[in-house]
């Protein structure tokens, strides 16, 4: 084992062939998870031989989930370097934010406008379910997951079927960023539940403005915390190659 590391084998290896499923579907699930938990580093190779080893399966398997993790954003293919975690610089990392405020502000403004009563009773149950997570302290992934479900939520009564394409993309591309933003700090999934606490009870009041406002602070203050991840994880990757 190179890059990859040998204390990842078994770990990996053990989690596949659990559940009846696809196996290229559980190989893609670990792979995922190891990205989002950082046991695989932003910037860090992925190299088949290791991976295959890791987990057990062929090599036109890992090569269709390295795919599948490239059209969800996490992993780029670099010429002469082959698969790499995506690692984006501080300077990307504002600018999708600063895409999210706007795109986000105006979901949660059109959720409020277009939204039936059963569809606001479905956020308030993804929200406890999130809220749930947080308070058992299951880890990044598993609240990026009922994040996940929250927004399809909110993509679903938006009505609004560009919207919910540019903002599927999105995700997609800063899946990475979101796990950092909520593993930058011991509170700060607490305090990702305070902010969207806000959102539910503004849109459960039929405000849309405060709804867009509390999205917008929602995703302003994972910003905050994304960014500075980011600008960290770039300065110990620069001292490290020095």
């Amino acid at each position: 084992m190179t890059e990859a590391g040998s204390g990842q084998v078994a770990t990996l290896a053990s989690q596949i062939g659990r559940v009846a499923a696809p196996l290229r579907s559980q190989v893609l699930e670990v792979l995922r998870e190891a990205i989002l938990s950082f046991r695989f580093a932003p910037g860090q190779r992925l190299i088949e031989r290791e991976l295959i080893d890791m987990t057990g399966v062929s090599r036109t398997t890992i090569r269709e989930v390295l795919r599948e993790l490239a059209a969800e954003g996490l992993v780029r293919t670099i010429p002469q370097k082959g698969a790499v975690v995506v690692s984006l610089t501080p300077e990307e990392a504002e600018e999708l934010y600063e895409i999210r405020e706007v795109l986000e502000g105006h979901l949660a403004k059109r959720f409020v406008e277009r939204a039936t009563d059963a569809q606001v009773v479905a956020l308030r149950r993804a929200f406890t379910q999130l809220e749930d997570v947080v308070e058992r302290q299951e880890g990044t992934v598993a609240v990026l997951r009922a994040k996940d479900v929250l927004y399809e939520v909110l993509l679903t009564g938006a009505g609004n079927s560009a919207l919910r394409a540019t903002l599927s993309q999105l995700h997609a591309r800063v899946s990475l960023l979101r796990a950092s933003s909520l593993a930058s700090g011991p509170d700060r999934p607490s305090e990702a539940v305070d902010e969207l606490r806000e959102l539910v009870e503004a849109v459960e009041a039929r405000d849309a403005r405060a709804a867009a406002d509390a999205m917008v602070a929602h995703v302003g203050a994972a910003a905050g915390a994304g960014i500075e991840a980011v600008r960290s994880a770039a300065h110990a990757l620069a001292t490290a190659t020095n």
